[in-house]
């Protein structure tokens, strides 16, 4: 049988730094305010461009609750450029996730199907949402792009934590 090595809610979440499409880097895990990280497939991936969409059109609810986005893929810098085109998106869309951050990070990872799908292997979908201590509260990870968080419902989460200063749950080994 194949175990995975995952990240623990509740454990200080390393700080992990990606290249940003305007230039520099962007480091996402720094203690200092509340952060959402969402790991995409890539341009290859149609559910991804929508998905990202979607963030899109909640960014602003999840700014107005103190909570920073950002989402990353192993793509190329030109492969990166057409997601953030056909999405849209106003939020950092990182690029160049390796395959040692994709194992640090837990998180599954896929070969192409062929090399018209894409070049790379990359990972599936994942979202890491660290507190202002620098803490993991919340992690999602999945195997398939069929399997995201409802973004509705994330958004009433967070609220909810925010508001309610709602334990770090799943903390127990």
């Amino acid at each position: 049988m194949h175990t995975t090595r995952k990240l623990h809610p509740g454990q200080p979440f390393a700080p992990v730094t990606f290249k940003q499409l305007d230039g520099g880097d962007i480091t996402f895990g720094a203690a200092g305010g509340w952060q959402a990280l969402f790991v995409i497939r890539g341009q290859h991936c149609p559910i991804c461009k929508s998905y990202l969409s979607e963030i899109e059109q909640r960014r602003e609810a999840l700014a107005a609750i103190g909570v920073s986005v950002a989402a990353v893929s192993a793509d190329s810098e030109a492969h990166a450029r057409i997601t953030a085109e056909a999405a849209k998106v106003k939020f950092p869309l990182l690029y160049g996730m390796d395959e040692a951050a994709m194992h640090r990070l837990g998180l599954y990872v896929s070969e192409p199907r062929s090399a018209q799908e894409t070049d790379h292997r990359f990972p599936e979908p994942a979202l890491f949402v660290v507190n202002p201590e620098g803490v993991l509260h919340l992690v999602d990870i999945a195997n398939a792009p069929f399997l995201r968080p409802d973004l509705d419902r994330l958004v009433r989460g967070l609220g909810f934590i925010i508001e309610k200063a709602y334990p770090i749950r799943g903390a127990v080994k």
